[in-house]
């Protein structure tokens, strides 16, 4: 059953409203007509099952027939601070970071971001549309948000507000994931309590040991993600694989 997401002011009780780009998308490749059944999000994470009542070149009618009780977001929220990559590289890390439960990408600028990158990033709309897509094809229950791109210092803000701050880093050694959910067992923590999650990852050029240092003072965890040196674009997914499968819902309940 396809899903689609649009604005919790196009839904009442009994109709949704679909506007913009899906339209031409069901009508033309879908091929959707009335009485077939879809799925609704309201963006906010409220789904419905809904019947197309009508299509139109400007929008498709759909009648509410019943609210969804389906989540399928992981308990713990995800955010991650991408440094800087070049070319296409943060097209890829939006799609696959979707698909992997992140709940929302800032764009990050390191000391060692390539400094024509600094004043070029303007992909906001394109990486939100990117995200909105994955969402779909994944069933995400909310469309993780792109935002404009911070400096480190204004990250480290935001880190500090964390419930745990992991960054993966190519010279921390034999101190991983597995490692720190020993260490946190030994000390009687309570998991369950971490609910929001700030991973850092650094550009191609990766971290500069001052930055290393600074997160370490501000109680950042320093993990390494294997004896293997991966991209800036992989480095991410591999670390939000390894957190959800400890602490959220990758790999099922069972």
């Amino acid at each position: 059953m396809h899903k689609f997401f649009t604005p919790a002011c196009n839904i009442t009780e009994t109709e949704g409203k679909i506007i913009g780009d899906d339209v031409k998308h069901i009508y033309k490749v879908l091929r959707l007509n009335e009485g077939e059944k879809v799925v609704l999000n309201n963006c906010e994470g409220k789904e419905y099952l809904g019947e197309i009542a009508c299509v139109g070149k400007q929008e498709v009618i759909i009648n509410i027939l019943s609210t969804l009780e389906i989540n399928n977001e992981s308990r713990v929220k995800i955010t991650l601070f991408q440094g800087l990559p070049k070319g296409q590289k943060m097209d890829l890390i939006v799609q696959k970071g979707t698909e992997l439960g992140i709940s929302e990408f800032v764009p990050t600028i390191t000391l060692r971001v390539d400094v024509k990158l600094k004043g070029e990033f303007k992909k906001i709309d394109r990486l939100n549309r990117i995200a909105l897509e994955a969402s779909k094809q994944s069933k995400r229950s909310i469309i993780p948000n792109v935002r404009e791109a911070i400096d480190f210092n204004d990250a480290l803000k935001e880190l500090s507000n964390m419930d745990l701050v992991l960054i993966p880093y190519e010279n921390a050694e034999n101190f991983g994931i597995k490692s720190l959910m020993k260490q946190f067992n030994e000390q009687g923590k309570d998991l369950s309590a971490i609910k929001n999650i700030g991973v850092l990852i650094g550009p191609e050029g990766g971290f500069e040991e001052e930055e290393i240092n600074i997160l370490k003072e501000q109680g950042a965890y320093i993990i390494t993600l294997g004896n293997r040196i991966l991209r800036t674009e992989t480095a991410g997914f591999v670390a939000a694989s390894l957190i959800q499968y400890e602490l959220g819902d990758l790999g099922g309940n069972i």
